[in-house]
């Protein structure tokens, strides 16, 4: 497992980034949250998702891996339980009746034991509804801050691997192969507008993105961000608004008798 950690700032992610927690409560429809459940939300982040369910849920119960993601989530809604956890390494004496995941699990390289704990936490037919990047994830973006990187001779970083985009095939084989039964699994398109039309891919890069920079000179970090943004602007600026490139996976499936 990788020792890389992702440092979390809660206010360019709420400022900025709420279209992480806004295009999430669709899943909310899916998830159909009843008063007799009892729900993970994994990867909570700042805990609006989290809040949401517990509004229809008996109970519900969110985790992170970000201490400062759950801290600000304890502080705007300290009526959940939060509480720091690692989605390839969690455990609960109680199965819970749904595990819910939104804009998650593409941080978590090591797919399989986190597929193998959502499954052993569920109860016998509990339910996964899961949505994250997808392959081809914000590919324009990436491809050319990796170009940026090594134009300059930052070639270790311009190699990092901070996310896991599988295709749909991918990842179901892995929830089929440990016991899951799919209900749904789609692949799709989805260009995501940013908050600022003027910075939006350089804070999209300073929110998401900032892991590259290790090493990197402070000035040429400020001189690649402004790259990337002039160099995608005619994929990424539709209408003097920019866009990511998003591509999302989303699966709802159920915990078969093992």
């Amino acid at each position: 497992m990788s020792t890389l950690t992702t440092k979390w700032n809660p206010a360019l992610y709420n400022n900025k980034h709420s279209f992480v927690y806004d295009y999430g409560k669709e899943l909310l429809d899916l998830l159909n949250p009843k008063a007799n459940e009892r729900i993970l939300d994994l990867g909570c982040g700042s805990g609006q998702l989290t809040y949401k369910i517990s509004e229809l849920a008996g109970e519900t119960i969110g985790i992170d891996k970000s201490s400062e993601m759950i801290a600000d989530a304890k502080s705007k809604f300290p009526s959940v339980t939060f509480q720091v956890g690692d989605a390839e390494n969690f455990n609960f004496d109680k199965k819970f009746d749904a595990i819910f995941s939104n804009a998650a699990l593409h941080w978590v390289k090591n797919h399989k034991p986190a597929i193998h704990c959502m499954y052993e936490n569920l109860k016998e037919n509990g339910k996964i509804v899961l949505e994250f990047g997808g392959k081809g994830n914000v590919q324009t973006i990436i491809h050319q801050l990796r170009r940026s990187l090594q134009n300059r001779d930052y070639i270790k970083q311009s190699e990092l691997k901070l996310w896991y985009f599988p295709s749909v095939g991918e990842y179901t084989t892995e929830l089929k192969a440990t016991g899951f039964r799919i209900l749904l699994a789609e692949h799709f398109d989805r260009p995501t507008e940013l908050a600022d039309k003027n910075t939006g891919i350089k804070d999209w890069i300073s929110m998401f993105a900032e892991n590259f920079f290790a090493g990197v000179a402070p000035g040429d970090v400020v001189e690649i961000k402004e790259e990337v943004q002039e160099k995608v602007k005619d994929k990424c600026l539709v209408k003097d608004k920019w866009y990511a490139d998003y591509k999302r996976i989303r699966i709802v499936a159920v915990k078969e008798k093992g």
